[in-house]
């Protein structure tokens, strides 16, 4: 079974499907192209990677869709979730009235 979820080639990030530790290689393969992938920290389960640096105000590219925008620069294989990602959809924990 394959460790990450990669659907799209324009993906910047890949999806953890079963915990990987930190220094784990990861290989994606994208058809044509291989990525590999050296993970720096522990990513849990349903949490994203990058698989190429993104840099600070760069999209965060899942499914082929941007989902938001980094708010520093984020190395390949680092950890990427709310601590460096800014939503560009609207804030869940806001309520409008």
């Amino acid at each position: 079974m394959d460790k990450v979820l990669f659907l799209d080639s324009k993906d910047n990030v890949a999806n953890v499907l079963e915990e990987i530790k930190e220094g784990e290689l990861v290989t994606i393969n994208l058809g044509e192209e291989i990525i590999e992938v050296i993970v720096k920290e522990i990513i849990s389960f349903g949490h994203k990677f990058a698989i190429k640096k993104i840099k600070k105000g760069g999209g965060i590219i899942k499914y082929g869709e941007r989902i938001g925008k980094a708010v520093e620069d984020i190395e390949k294989g680092f950890h990427v979730h709310v601590h460096n990602v800014e939503s560009e959809r609207g804030r869940g924990d806001l309520k409008l009235h």
